[in-house]
């Protein structure tokens, strides 16, 4: 069975109980939450049961036990996760504004997760690994970008498969570095997983059709567009599958998108068909928002199934 691993930040999330425009006065707080994008996918794939591990650093500090005491119960192998004596675990503080945007207060940079060294014991981890998972958040920060990127040649170097989430805004773009390493993820790219118009980011294309008829030309093998509240489709050389996303009830959107991810790339790694892997993805980025946190609702297969079931009949 394939082990997933992925790189990048472990943090906590604290969220404002008030909705509003930032932090310019007291408010009401309620967490912390174990959270980070890399994080919150690798627990997903975790508890649905397929092998994986991620690599990151967090202090030695509460917020950083939160985070290894949640994803070692979900089946997450952290032993390539560093505990920095005297540094403070990465935080990320949340405060919705009433038209469901969010605005954000991080501490990530200048944290215990804003950089990686390159350990021995890391290197083992990776080796021991058959799938990699990139996140975009990881290649944006310096301290994080050379081991994604070492894991990326590990893995693909023994044999092993990619999938590539770009997660990023447009406005970082001109990072120093970033779109090359960008360039040299995408290309060595199976499973490419894009939301929305992030598929452009990558091509000269004007139409999403020919985006990703030039992806695919360029050797991708899947691509799936994430469309929120409009669903997800899949692409490859066999054609499109189009999943319809499940109402419920939207409670917290953050990690949404993560949980979809993981899922998918379980499902995918375990040879599931398309459409299959598709509604269950959904069904996690839909249960995901109905919990508070964002890694609060990630799902086991049997939670997939109940939440699916009850659509089919409902």
């Amino acid at each position: 069975m394939a082990k997933v691993l992925t790189v990048g930040e472990i943090l906590v999330e604290i969220v404002a109980t008030t909705k509003g425009d930032g932090f310019r006065e007291a408010q009401p707080l309620i967490g912390p939450f174990p959270s980070g994008a890399p994080a919150i996918f690798i627990d997903q794939v975790g508890k649905l049961g397929t092998p994986c591990a991620i690599l990151g650093r967090v202090g030695d500090d509460d917020f950083g036990q939160l985070n290894l005491d949640r994803l070692r119960r979900d089946g997450v192998d952290v032993s390539g996760v560093e505990v920095a004596p005297g540094e403070s675990t990465g935080s990320a503080f949340v405060r919705y504004r009433e038209d469901g945007s969010r605005v954000f207060v991080f501490n990530i940079a200048n944290a215990a997760c804003g950089t990686l060294p390159a350990t021995p014991h890391g290197r083992t981890v990776m080796d021991g690994c058959t799938h990699m998972h990139v996140m975009g958040t990881a290649l944006s920060a310096p301290g994080l970008a050379a081991r994604a990127m070492e894991a990326v040649e590990a893995i693909k170097q023994n044999g092993g498969t990619l999938s590539f989430d770009p997660n990023l805004r447009p406005e970082i773009l001109n990072t120093p570095g970033l779109r090359e390493a960008l360039d040299r993820v995408l290309a060595q790219t199976d499973l490419f997983m894009p939301s929305g118009d992030e598929i452009f980011l990558f091509t000269e294309a004007q139409t999403e059709a020919e985006a990703v008829a030039e992806l695919l030309e360029r050797g991708v093998r899947d691509i799936v567009i994430k469309r929120g509240a409009d669903g997800a489709s899949h692409f490859d050389a066999g054609g499109r599958t189009d999943v319809a996303a499940i109402a419920v009830e939207e409670l917290d959107p953050t990690g949404a998108g993560d949980c979809f991810g993981g899922a998918f790339v379980s499902f995918w790694l375990d040879g599931a068909d398309p459409a299959t892997a598709l509604t269950h993805a959904n069904a996690a980025g839909a249960r995901a928002v109905t919990r508070l946190g964002p890694m609060e609702g990630t799902s086991t297969r049997a939670e997939l199934t109940a939440l699916l079931a009850t659509t089919e009949t409902g």
